[in-house]
């Protein structure tokens, strides 16, 4: 790898970087949102048009839902092939907090806002630009990419795009580049990730809403009949779920995995600054890193039924619903998690309905493969820090997918940062970790091109 070169390329790709990051953050490719349809379909159609700038192949893959870009450059069949991972979806942006327009694209320095400039479209156009340079230096690797339009509603038609035989090639190894660092001083490497089951829990005891000074102390009322259902599966004093069964599976993280936690520069009042929260149900780093990347979770998000508008209206309400998910680590399968919440809410309330909303598979991969320790040295190589090895709390509903359709190594090469607000309002990228970020995927791409 020719560091001056590199260096001359980055430079001059920066302005490129920029118009592409503007034109894709100024589409708003919001999949989980009907009204935004087109926007989505545009920005997998933008993302074709890069490619076909920049020198490669292209095509858009039709799916049941929302299409999957797969293009890049295959120099030569015998040369390794590695297959990059981004998404082009993004979440709806509707908080209060944003102080600009959340799909008008600002620049301040070095630091891009708008929403997706972090998730993921601004590490996807690092990987592309990267690719490019690897293609135009000559690498023997083939690059291939697979930008998805469904990953922040699961990927429910990801798996359309492979029953297509021959549209995607299969890889030597896949790389995915969206997840978070736990610090700016310390480059993080996932290595697993939390499955999800969400659910609905329903609840009708009548026909309309009725008068509690008339029938109260007789008609039922479903808004508390399932938050004791809600405590009744989980204490939300400690976070300790209750429903029999569900840690059966669970494995737990090793030692030296908790070692590899405790050395990714976490700190506890960082976390809270960056989240925004006043209080947590633990403070010690150790038992909190587990909480939040290697345990289970059972989360309550919404509570529907009733009067909701200013002051109090008397009435109780003849329907209401509970919307819950349950974070999943290995051994977890999210079916069985499932049908032990449906058996024990119909044990404490049988006149719930569970309905599942969706179901996500954990993933975990090794750190000590060839692939983990190419990573490990490209990211110090493109940054000049120490990565460590941690897990990400989150999903990606494709990647357990892409390895039961592949069965390759699948490393993660992640550039996000706690502060770039993954999911928060003033979402923001910035060009210092594009600039690693190019370092890194090429510094990887020449370890890949070298291996045995």
């Amino acid at each position: 790898m020719n560091a001056k070169q590199l260096k001359s390329y980055i430079d001059a790709a920066k302005p490129r970087f920029e118009e592409m990051l503007a034109e894709l953050v100024e589409t708003p490719s919001i999949s989980a949102d009907p009204q935004y349809s087109g926007d989505v379909h545009r920005s997998a159609k933008l993302a074709a048009q890069f490619f076909k700038l920049l020198g490669a192949k292209v095509r858009i893959i039709q799916t049941g839902g929302y299409p999957v870009v797969s293009g890049g450059w295959t120099i030569d069949s015998r040369f390794p092939t590695v297959t990059i991972y981004n998404h082009l979806d993004v979440q709806p942006a509707q908080e209060l907090q944003w102080r600009h327009s959340p799909f008008s694209f600002r620049k301040n320095g070095d630091i891009y806002y708008g929403r997706g400039t972090t998730d993921d479209k601004g590490p996807a156009i690092t990987a592309l630009l990267s690719a490019q340079y690897a293609a135009e230096a000559g690498l023997p690797i083939n690059v291939q990419f697979l930008w998805e339009c469904e990953e922040e509603i699961g990927s429910p038609n990801f798996g359309d795009a492979f029953k297509q035989k021959g549209l995607i090639p299969k890889p030597n190894s896949v790389l995915v580049s969206d997840t978070i660092w736990i610090s700016r001083t310390r480059p993080g490497i996932p290595y697993g990730l939390r499955g999800m089951l969400g659910a609905r829990l329903c609840l009708q005891t009548g026909q309309n809403d009725v008068h509690s000074g008339v029938t109260g102390g007789a008609a039922r009322n479903p808004l508390a009949e399932l938050c004791a259902v809600a405590a009744a599966c989980a204490d939300a004093r400690t976070g300790r779920v209750k429903i029999p069964g569900f840690y059966n599976a669970v494995i737990p993280p090793s030692r030296s995995e908790l070692q590899g936690f405790l050395a990714s520069e976490f700190r506890v009042t960082h976390f809270k600054k960056t989240h925004g929260l006043r209080a947590i149900l633990t403070e010690d780093p150790a038992d909190l890193l587990k909480r939040i990347w290697a345990r289970p979770t059972f989360e309550v998000h919404g509570l529907l039924g009733g009067y909701t508008g200013p002051g109090i209206k008397t009435v109780i309400p003849g329907q209401a619903e509970l919307k819950v998910s349950m974070r999943l680590v290995p051994d977890q399968k999210p079916q069985q998690i499932l049908k032990l919440l449906r058996d024990f809410v119909a044990k404490i309330n049988p006149s719930v309905r569970v309905q599942g909303e969706g179901m996500l598979h954990p993933y975990k991969s090794s750190i000590t493969s060839q692939y983990a320790n190419a990573v490990r040295e490209a990211l110090k190589e493109g940054f000049g820090k120490n990565p460590v090895f941690i897990r990400e709390g989150g999903s990606i509903g494709a990647i357990p997918k892409l390895a039961k359709q592949w069965n390759v190594p699948i490393v993660f090469l992640g550039l996000s940062l706690p502060e770039h607000g993954y999911h928060a309002p003033n979402e923001q990228f910035d060009w210092g970790q594009a600039k690693g970020g190019m370092r890194a995927f090429v510094s990887y791409f020449s370890k890949l091109a070298n291996m045995s």
